[in-house]
């Protein structure tokens, strides 16, 4: 018999920071990292894509604290970095009210910058953050968000925000030649994390477009898993979307990894048809990879001009 990927799905309709803390406990006791987190190191990623978006593109503060609160609790080093597409991190984590739901914590938000070079598959070499590749553990906090390049954002996709700086936005003009491709980029940037978990919040989502303007969703679940493409199938499943639409999931279907067969994952807990009936659109039409030469260009100025102003 085929070893099973527990996956922890729960109902939560509030953002309160105890019931949340008590899900990534539940979390932490299913997938084993309970234990063992005094003086380790662990370094909280969500996803702070740009100041100019609306809240709901960014993980939202009281997320990203109870998740802090609880391996504080246990006795971790806490850190928590990103590497946004459009302003520094603490810029966006300041514009967006995270910095505020942080206090008290004695927490700031740092910003990937060191850079170690790595060699992914079809040759790709790329940047990638040395404080994820040196922590303990990563903790990867995503927001389930539709996505107009890449169907939706979820486990896999946030991985992406490892790359520093704009690494990322030259990944997108040299491996957008196949949406499958990029799905493959980030599917080896998760492999080359080999400790990490994901904790995704799914009780406000952005859907019908993204990942920067959709619209709100109530969706009532969050997640937990430590395969990310498994804990992607399963999520495909609770909002009722057609696997073989989603880059990621053809990419890692084409390796035959465990995580794409649904028949692979264990749920504890809610299983996804619990959560059927929320209504959740995803984009009909996926556009290019690549951003358009002169998109480029400009966000490329302005990523320069926020950097000497951080």
């Amino acid at each position: 018999m085929s070893e099973q990927i527990p996956i922890l799905l729960a109902g939560r309709d509030h953002y309160d920071i105890e019931h949340l803390k008590q899900f990534v406990d539940d979390a932490g006791a299913a997938l084993g990292v309970r234990g063992g987190l005094a003086g380790a190191t662990v370094l909280l990623k969500p996803n702070l894509i740009s100041s100019r978006a609306s809240k709901l593109a960014c993980s939202d503060g009281r997320f990203i604290r109870a998740a802090a609160e609880w391996f504080l609790d246990n006795g971790a080093r806490v850190r928590i970095g990103d590497s946004p597409s459009f302003g520094s991190a603490a810029m966006v984590a300041a514009r967006h009210g995270i910095t505020g739901h942080l206090q008290g914590l004695g927490l700031e938000i740092i910003e990937f910058r060191a850079v170690r070079e790595l060699q992914l598959s079809h040759g790709v070499k790329i940047g990638v953050s040395e404080e994820v590749l040196a922590c303990d553990l990563l903790v990867n906090l995503p927001r389930i968000k539709a996505h107009s390049q890449m169907y939706v954002t979820m486990a896999v996709k946030n991985m992406y925000g490892i790359v520093c700086g704009m690494r990322k936005a030259v990944r997108h003009m040299k491996n957008g030649l196949s949406h499958r491709r990029f799905g493959d980029l980030m599917i080896d940037l998760c492999d080359a994390v080999p400790h990490s978990i994901t904790i995704i919040d799914g009780i406000e989502v952005m859907h019908k477009t993204g990942p920067i303007k959709g619209e709100l969703l109530h969706l009532g679940c969050v997640g937990a898993a430590r395969n990310p493409v498994a804990l992607d199938t399963a999520l495909l499943a609770v909002l009722e979307l057609d696997c073989r639409k989603s880059p990621v999931w053809r990419a890692a279907q084409a390796r035959a990894l465990p995580g794409a067969d649904p028949g692979r994952c264990e749920f504890i807990g809610e299983r996804p048809a619990h959560f059927t009936g929320s209504g959740f659109q995803a984009p009909t039409v996926l556009n290019p990879v690549p951003f358009n030469p002169l998109r480029f260009m400009y966000s490329s100025i302005k990523r320069m001009i926020a950097a000497r102003s951080s």
